[in-house]
């Protein structure tokens, strides 16, 4: 960190003076097939929780006597996200929100450019960025696979639903997520009693005649020694939605699909999470997702540096989020904090069903001679982070 500030202590004045220029760049992605008639298509997910963060910022702008900006721009596919940095800094901009999947976020933050930068991950749910790959200039307010593994882990055990079921989708993303629960396994005491990998292809689930080929491939495929809960794996959302009811045994769905662990939800109502909720719906006609909701709290986590720093002064900002006098109120309950040895966001995980909150963790019994928060997730003397 104080490699970080030395550097950009040399920086020239930025661009706004008195003002805060945040910026959020996204990626061009091609658009997500709705598994469900009630699913709507979202084409600006991530961007309008950061445009939502930003409305707050100046909200409370208006009575600290402070300006805050946000500008967008999007990394095109075949486009360079090294580009895209450059042309930031160029502008002056030090404060990025990053939208981007962790292959584009690692080389925005090692483009030369990006020392002079903080990047705020709001989607990459990658462990190894918090790890191995991890960088000084990047926070993250996205939960990591291991959080939201830890996190469903600790409800389960409060069930004493201790052997797990294991279906793993076969993308990259689902084999890390599938590793997280393993480790999740391990560390609070369960048993990963089946594993098996999803093989069928649902193809046409909700043609006339797929319910047919879903209700006689899925028992077939769930048939396993016994074992008190099937955690689904599918980040992609290829077969997960498909599963509940059709397994051979009577048994709870839990995992990426069913009862799951998250961010945020649009059933979560506590701590005044209502009022988030609406203010996000009546501007943008869809509900808040956990990717809206990461974005939202990254910029909100810069006005909140800001306004407590009493400054605009970018490398003011970004000592203060990474100091111990940094709270988020992020509406789940408690305080919100970075890490200081991997830059990620300690928050309360949601436990939600498809309708209603069912938990959030950390559950009570779960102590940490620091936070409770940081049973969650990678704690410090598990790190393998070096900035």
């Amino acid at each position: 960190m104080l490699v970080l500030i030395t550097m950009l202590l040399s920086i020239p004045a930025l661009a706004g003076e008195g003002v805060v220029t945040i910026a959020v760049v996204t990626q061009e992605r091609d658009p997500v097939k709705p598994i469900s008639p009630l699913d709507q298509e979202i084409r600006d997910e991530g961007a309008a929780g950061a445009r939502l963060g930003s409305t707050d910022n100046a909200t409370t702008g208006r009575f600290t006597g402070q300006g805050f900006r946000l500008v967008e721009r999007v990394v095109m596919k075949n486009g360079q996200p090294e580009d895209v940095i450059r042309k930031l800094v160029d502008e002056g901009i030090r404060l990025v929100v990053s939208d981007l999947d962790a292959p584009l976020l690692s080389a925005a933050a090692s483009a030369p450019e990006a020392r002079e930068i903080l990047l705020l991950n709001t989607r990459a749910p990658d462990d190894s960025l918090r790890n191995e790959s991890c960088r000084v200039n990047v926070l993250h307010t996205i939960p990591s696979r291991s959080m939201l593994a830890d996190a469903l882990a600790q409800y389960l055990m409060t069930k004493r639903w201790r052997r797990w079921f294991l279906v793993i989708g076969s993308t990259p993303g689902d084999k890390l997520q599938a590793e997280a629960f393993r480790r999740a396994a391990s560390r609070f005491g369960a048993e990963v009693a089946v594993e098996k990998e999803w093989t069928f292809k649902p193809g046409h689930g909700r043609t006339d005649t797929g319910h047919v080929t879903l209700q006689t491939e899925i028992p077939a495929m769930t048939q396993a020694a016994d074992h008190d809960v099937l955690v689904v794996v599918d980040e992609m959302n290829g077969f997960g939605e498909y599963v509940s009811y059709r397994t051979a045994r009577p048994r709870p769905v839990v995992g990426t699909h069913g009862l799951v662990a998250t961010g945020w939800s649009a059933v979560s109502e506590q701590w005044g999470a209502t009022q988030l909720q609406s203010r996000f719906e009546k501007s943008y006609g869809r509900r808040m997702t956990a990717v809206d909701y990461a974005a939202w709290a990254a910029v909100r986590a810069v006005g909140e540096a800001a306004t407590r720093a009493r400054s605009s002064d970018p490398v003011e900002i970004m000592s203060y989020l990474r100091g111990p006098d940094f709270i988020l109120s992020g509406f789940k309950g408690q305080g919100q904090s970075f890490r200081a040895w991997d830059g990620q966001m300690r928050q309360p995980i949601l436990i939600a069903g498809p309708r209603l909150l069912v938990s959030v963790s950390p559950q009570a019994g779960y102590l940490h001679r620091g936070s409770e928060l940081d049973t969650l997730g990678t704690d410090r003397e598990e790190s393998r982070c070096k900035f």
